[in-house]
């Protein structure tokens, strides 16, 4: 379909949009992104109106943009044009800015940036936002955007945010830091994420804090830095310091972790390694473990359960990650949410800490893009409602179809003849996720449910006077993966179940 788009005229693309049934047009929208030709851009640009169209149909305009493999600096042009009405809903303001900042990033991959108005229109439109913002969710989503973009000027503004801001800039802030690869994570950031964890000039929260703890331990650690997180894990409250204690010994038993050989070397301390230091008695958990290891790819499963004292659950992240030829991709990363639910409870608030809004929400990481944060419910009042109105349908995290290899190559050989490569990779995505709260029951169920379905398309075409021959081969292969937990909290200890489901996957 993207084929046939990418030679068809304006004006035919247009009739297209128009004409075609309602439930069929996201799909035509996502085409047309992923074409990328001048003249179904410009078909685009006059068939979506950012003040009367469904909300929905924007956002899948916006992520079709945003996973788009080698975007053009028209596609962020149009992007950025349709952001720049005054008049937009939040969730497509959200969506908008997360977008430019996935679309500046691989623009400056194709090393387009500084070349480009569009890059540098596309930085400046983040940048000043966040300069502007008032509100900390404005500042929240722009730092997001940041990270989706990596660029590597931006790392004092990020670290500017992280030390000074308030508490849930400041995790966000640190977030995106964590989104930068090991060659930008300078003395500088590691001096400033000293500062955050053993908290030299205020308190920070504790997220926070073991973000700061996870940027020291996963890039080129020194001995200095493991040995102070594990000493500081000691006088920490036993569920923070079970998870980090975790994160340490975790690094021990996964040969591509950078900090396995200085965590060798540490534990032959007797100092450091003994049943004092190792016998916190939490229900914490961070897991990780491979699930297809070959010549070419090693593929893992990662799990992170931080629980609070009174053993409810504050963050748990799922994370899928690819690691070939010393590429590391990051396929999958959901991460759900919830604070504030110790009051709700009757627990008090640790000494010294400010009692948090109660809120739960969810954010993902696909193919190395973040999506908006998405928030179940904010508030007692907004709970309250939720928990009565249930409609019980699941929350659509992100839906469609996106292109995501594209690779058009002609190879010379030596006899003179050329060839010519296609290589076409299409994704269909379905990530719903669901939090439902029992106050009667006093429940907590939270399910994570990923379907997708991955087809590549081959083709090599020899093209010499007297002879044509073209090989051919299509791959599809589907996969869906559901992960649920059920908190029951009406008695001490907290009981918990967590599952795991993968369906069958056929390979074809």
């Amino acid at each position: 379909f993207i084929q046939m788009l990418r030679s068809a005229k304006k004006r035919d693309v247009l009739q297209l949009l128009r004409r075609v049934p309602e439930e069929t047009l996201p799909f035509i929208v996502e085409a047309a992104v992923a074409a990328q030709s001048v003249a179904s851009l410009a078909a685009l640009s006059d068939f979506l109106d950012f003040g009367k169209e469904p909300k929905s149909l924007l956002e899948k305009f916006l992520y079709a943009a945003a996973f788009s493999p080698r975007p053009s600096g028209e596609l962020l042009h149009l992007v950025l044009d349709k952001l720049d009405r005054k008049q937009l809903a939040p969730e497509v303001w959200e969506t908008g800015i997360v977008a430019v900042g996935s679309l500046v990033n691989k623009l400056c991959q194709q090393q387009l940036c500084g070349l480009q108005q569009e890059v540098d229109r596309g930085v400046e439109t983040i940048l000043g936002g966040l300069r502007d913002a008032k509100e900390e969710s404005e500042m929240v989503i722009y730092l997001l955007a940041l990270g989706n973009a990596v660029l590597p000027e931006t790392i004092p503004t990020l670290l500017d945010h992280a030390e000074e801001g308030p508490t849930t800039v400041a995790t966000a802030a640190v977030s995106a830091l964590r989104r930068f690869p090991t060659r930008h994570i300078s003395g500088k950031v590691k001096r400033a994420m000293r500062r955050i964890f053993h908290e030299k000039r205020k308190s920070y929260e504790k997220m926070c804090r073991l973000a700061a703890a996870e940027i020291l331990l996963d890039n080129e650690p020194l001995p200095m830095d493991v040995v102070n997180i594990l000493l500081a894990a000691s006088e920490l409250e036993t569920e923070t310091a079970m998870f980090l204690l975790l994160k340490v010994q975790n690094s021990l038993r996964a040969d591509h972790h950078p900090a396995r050989k200085i965590m060798k070397d540490i534990m032959r301390d007797p100092r450091i390694n003994n049943y004092n230091f190792f016998s916190k008695a939490g229900i914490s958990s961070s897991f990780s473990g491979p699930l297809t290891v070959t010549q070419d790819l090693l593929s893992t499963f990662g799990l992170d359960l931080l629980f609070l004292e009174g053993g409810f659950l504050r963050k748990s992240v799922s994370d899928f990650s690819l690691l070939s030829r010393g590429q590391w991709l990051r396929a999958a990363q959901v991460t759900i949410e919830a604070q504030g639910m110790e009051s709700m409870l009757g627990e008090n608030v640790l000494e010294g800490e400010e009692e948090p809004e109660l809120m739960a929400g969810m954010s993902a990481i696909f193919f190395d893009v973040q999506l908006r944060p998405i928030v179940f419910f904010q508030g007692y009042t907004d709970l309250m409602a939720k928990v009565l109105l249930s409609s019980g349908e699941p929350t659509s995290v992100v839906k469609g179809n996106l292109l995501l290899m594209d690779h058009h190559q002609v190879i010379p050989l030596q006899s003179g003849i050329q060839v010519a490569v296609k290589l076409q990779g299409g994704l269909g995505l379905d990530i719903s996720a669901d939090m439902d709260l029992s106050i009667w029951e006093q429940e907590l169920k939270t399910s994570i449910n990923a379907r997708g379905s991955l087809t590549i398309d081959f083709q090599a075409e020899l093209d010499a006077p007297f002879l044509q021959a073209t090989m051919r081969s299509q791959t599809e292969v589907e996969t869906s993966i559901h992960f649920d937990t059920m908190l029951r909290f009406s008695g001490s200890p907290v009981l918990m179940c967590l599952q795991l489901r993968e369906e069958q996957i056929p390979y074809r």
